[in-house]
């Protein structure tokens, strides 16, 4: 055996766990302690907040009596309250019968309805806040574009040097007016595909006529998590310089290319800080959400197009920031529901569920990309547990409330009995869910 061969191997899966148990220990941390601080100012005790399942790892009990812990499976997490049998918050009759009416108010089932309610949504509902707080945040400290083409940092490409200088406030390119940032961005899709080009620019007060690079260069700007770009090592600030052979200068030649593939291999050459690199891609389908609803299937490499100079920003109004965050939420909860809509019809590929092993290998790749990707990514992910959650399912939290539903409306709760049966359907659902999750990430 080749142990020296193996280390890295054995390096890379451990960073990915690493992540991974970093990335949902934040996320259960936050939806597990909605429960317990929402349950603790409704009167209900705690007697256990744990992240992880199994044998405890470490403990501390409170002054207020709860244990808080962690387990040695980074799996979930859960809050049990007194009066539960289990983790699942089962009903503990025997402790119950014994209790008198006060100390069956501290207890999840002997609380009132509101309270109950309350406790279960705040999971999800923290979920939810904590990702609006991130994706405001991040904008905040990010900027964002301000809506004027003037010249920041240039970035590295292979036809340097351009006569276009930092601070230079674009006016046309080829001809074509740009008296906005998006005008620049647009024009990439009409001009010549060349890879230097004719530039008008104001510089400090005089009108000059200079070279530059083209709007949209054939620039990876980020590269995809479980993508063939990522597959193959490509990096942010990769140029392609050819495909099969073929010398392009636009992104737009790359995506045209791509996409007449048809899922062959394509070999790309690669311009990179100064080096030349050979790549072999394959293209994959991708099912892609569309700005009206709906998916479009096509070939996709995993890259965006990098920016051919840094653009000036400007830090959003909080108002702004809250817009934006309140935005991303609404976008990544339509997707996930339209994305589970078209796989149910068949539509689009089971491909895009993920199990535990996909979440791992993204909040790797998400993490080897930086801080700021890595928290946008949890804050992502923090939505879509949340989303997840409540589902009318026991016994995710979606299903309790449906029990508390039922007994809102009839004046009594479920009977015991119908309660431990729809938690076993329902438990069975979901180990099947994750059992067909993780097929799909073994075999796609």
């Amino acid at each position: 055996m080749d142990l020296i061969g193996f280390l890295p191997s054995f390096g890379n899966f451990f960073y990915t766990i690493a992540a991974f148990v970093v990335v949902l220990s934040v996320i259960v941390a936050v939806h597990e302690y909605g429960h317990y601080i929402v349950g603790r100012w409704s009167g209900i005790h705690a007697d256990v907040f744990s992240i992880g399942f199994g044998p405890v790892l470490a403990s501390r009990k409170d002054r207020r009596g709860t244990v808080w812990q962690i387990a040695a499976i980074p799996l979930g997490g859960y809050v049990k309250f007194a009066g539960d049998a289990d983790a699942a918050s089962g009903k503990d009759a025997d402790a119950l019968s014994t209790m008198n009416d006060s100390a069956r108010r501290r207890t999840m089932h002997g609380a009132p309805l509101w309270a109950r309610s309350a406790t279960v949504a705040a999971g999800p509902l923290f979920n939810f806040i904590f990702s609006f707080f991130v994706f405001a945040a991040l904008m905040m400290v990010q900027g964002v574009a301000v809506d004027e083409p003037i010249v920041g940092e240039i970035t590295p490409l292979p036809a340097q040097p351009f006569e276009l200088q930092q601070g230079d406030r674009i006016l046309a390119v080829e001809g074509v007016e740009t008296a906005t940032l998006g005008d620049f961005l647009s024009a990439a899709e009409t001009l010549p595909a060349q890879a230097e080009l004719n530039y008008r620019v104001d510089r400090d007060g005089r009108v000059l006529q200079v070279t530059g690079p083209h709007p949209q260069p054939p620039l990876a700007g980020s590269v995809a998590m479980q993508s063939a770009a990522r597959e193959a090592r490509m990096q942010p600030g990769d140029v392609i310089t050819a495909i099969d052979g073929t010398p392009i200068a636009t992104f737009r030649e790359l995506r045209e290319l791509v996409a007449d593939s048809a899922g062959g291999a394509l070999e790309l050459t690669v311009w990179r800080n100064g080096d030349v690199v050979d790549l072999t891609l394959v293209p994959r389908s991708t099912d892609l959400p569309l700005p009206d609803g709906g998916f479009e299937t096509r070939y996709l490499i995993g890259l965006t197009s990098g920016a051919v100079f840094e653009y000036a920003t400007q830090t959003p109004s909080v108002v702004d920031a809250a817009t934006m965050a309140a935005t991303q939420i609404w976008r990544v909860l339509r997707t996930s529901v339209e994305g589970l809509y078209y796989m149910v019809l068949g539509q689009i590929s089971t491909c895009n569920l993920s199990s535990p092993i996909g979440i791992a290998e993204a909040s790797a790749a998400m993490a080897s990309d930086g801080v700021f990707e890595l928290v946008w990514f949890i804050a992502i992910l923090s939505v879509a547990i949340g989303f997840l959650n409540l589902f009318p399912i026991p016994p995710l939290d979606g299903g309790h409330l449906v029990f508390y539903a039922y007994e809102a409306v009839m004046r009594r709760p479920a009977s015991d009995r119908a309660v431990r049966v729809l938690m076993a359907i329902g438990l069975s659902l979901v180990l099947t869910l994750f059992a067909f999750a993780l097929f799909t990430d073994l075999t796609c």
